[in-house]
Formats: C-alpha cells, sequence, structure tokens
C-alpha cells in the first residue's frame, strides 16, 4: 500500500513568497487607506456659494464617488484578509498546494496572484 506524500515548497522558497506577499500587504494596506479616507471624508471644499445647479451636480458625483470608493474598500479588504490567510499556510507549510487537486500550484502562478489557492487546472474546471 503506497503512501501518499504531498509536494510541498522548501523553506527558501516559502521564505521568498512570505517576502512578496508581505511587501503587497503593505502596499494594499496603503490603498485601502486611502479608499476608506476618500469615502469617510466630508468632501467640503468650500462650494457653498456656488450655484444651486451646480451643486445638486456636485453632490451626485460625491454620492457616487462615495459609492465607489466603499467598494473599492470592501474589495481591498478582501485582498488583504486573503494575504494574511496565505501567510497562515506559509506558516503550516501548506502554501502553494491547490486545494482541489493537492498538487502545486506553479511559481509563475503565485508570484502573480500569491493568495492562489486553486491551481490552473482546477481553476479551468470550475469555469
Amino acid at each position: 500500500m503506497a503512501t501518499e506524500i504531498k509536494e510541498r515548497y522548501c523553506d527558501a522558497d516559502l521564505a521568498e513568497f512570505k517576502t512578496l506577499i508581505l511587501g503587497k500587504i503593505y502596499k494594499a494596506q496603503e490603498q485601502l487607506d486611502l479608499y476608506k479616507s476618500a469615502y469617510m471624508n466630508d468632501g467640503n471644499n468650500g462650494t457653498d456659494d456656488t450655484s444651486p445647479t451646480f451643486k445638486a451636480f456636485e453632490e451626485g458625483s460625491e454620492t457616487l464617488s462615495k459609492e465607489a470608493n466603499s467598494q473599492l474598500a470592501i474589495r481591498q479588504e478582501k485582498f488583504l484578509r486573503d494575504l494574511k490567510n496565505a501567510l497562515v499556510r506559509i506558516e503550516s507549510k501548506t502554501y502553494g498546494i491547490c486545494r482541489v487537486t493537492g498538487k502545486l500550484i506553479a511559481k509563475e502562478r503565485l508570484k502573480l496572484v500569491p493568495h492562489a489557492t486553486l491551481s490552473i487546472e482546477a481553476k479551468n474546471l470550475q469555469a
């Protein structure tokens, strides 16, 4: 009876991925802070003395902008959570193993999408 030995990335590779992910977390957090400050900003630019018609357009645009920034912030929070989960997988040495096939996810894919949990093969099966 053969026992299945799961392949995994070596510690040096995991350290390299960890550095990559930590950099992405830093940048993603900066971006999230920008989105949050944009939609929490009251947007008062001293335009109280402008014509009522222009003010209505401006408020509509402001609302749309706040909605868009709010949506971007929600997506960014999910991205950050996924990156932090990838760090947990690095610590448990399960990082880079496809959760469907159990095979290693290609390094090239992980460098582009470091929070990936599916190999291209498994991702294509979902489509």
